[in-house]
């Protein structure tokens, strides 16, 4: 299978969890397949899908570099930050802190679907 998505109805980010907002979660497309407009076309279905129930999707990504075509795919497909700030193993990260900048490391967005 080259490519993976999840759609999670109860994300494990408190913000989308409390507002009932549906998470993409774990989107990957194998690199052989990536720049083919894969990620693209599952995006689009899980919004689709969501559309059907529910007003607003939402979406994570990691803030180093590894995440850098996510974070400009999701921009481009009119994903916004959510306005919490990011968040360290699911919760927010305090002004001052020191957080490790791994997977866990996460800017949450949204997009409104209907």
């Amino acid at each position: 299978m080259p490519e993976l998505l999840h759609i999670r109805y109860f994300s494990h980010y408190p913000p989308f969890r409390e507002q009932r907002i549906p998470e993409v979660n774990d989107l990957n497309v194998l690199p052989q397949y990536r720049k083919q407009g894969v990620a693209t076309k599952l995006i689009e279905e899980s919004e689709r899908i969501v559309a059907e129930q529910y007003d607003t999707i939402g979406i994570g990504f990691g803030l180093y570099k590894d995440y850098g075509n996510a974070q400009r795919l999701y921009g481009r497909l009119g994903y916004v930050p959510d306005g919490n700030g990011i968040y360290y193993n699911n919760q927010p990260v305090v002004p001052g802190s020191m957080v490790r900048a791994d997977d866990d490391l996460v800017l949450y967005l949204t997009k409104k679907v209907r």
